[in-house]
């Protein structure tokens, strides 16, 4: 049940970012199960694997993939499926811990969590640029 509630929970934030961006309402609900999707990969690679990151840069994979299958299938560019579909994806929690032990001048903690920080984004990144490389080159191939 809680996995239920927390996919929910991405699907409205997702869905209240939009909003506040100004997203057309056409593409709200589908950047609002981009979310969600991204969230449920996330909480079930994290949990058979134990790992944020590999969490992460599955969950990345999934959620670019959703973005570009759907501006296709939406005529839309693939960055108003994908800018939202990751908010759930930000390393807010790290961000926090870090600037927290930094405060505390805990220094081998906040250098952790900034280690750990950079991890996640660095993992987001790579599998949005995995996957935008690969629908390149299948572009590429077929205009040949």
């Amino acid at each position: 049940m809680g996995v239920v509630i927390q996919v929910a929970g991405a699907f409205m934030a997702v869905l209240s970012f939009g909003l506040v961006l100004d997203l057309p309402r056409k593409y709200l609900g589908w950047s609002g199960i981009t979310g969600g999707v991204c969230w449920l990969v996330y909480i079930l690679v994290k949990a058979g694997s134990g790992s944020l990151v590999f969490g992460a840069f599955m969950s990345g994979l999934a959620v670019a993939l959703m973005a570009h299958v759907l501006a296709r299938m939406l005529r839309a560019p693939v960055t108003v499926i994908l800018i939202p579909g990751i908010l759930p994806l930000v390393p807010g929690t790290s961000i926090y811990n870090w600037v927290y032990h930094i405060i505390r001048s805990s220094r081998e903690q906040s250098m952790y969590y900034l280690i750990e920080t950079i991890q996640i984004a660095g993992a987001i990144a790579m599998a949005v640029f995995l996957m935008d490389s690969m629908f390149r080159m299948v572009g590429n191939r077929k205009k040949v």
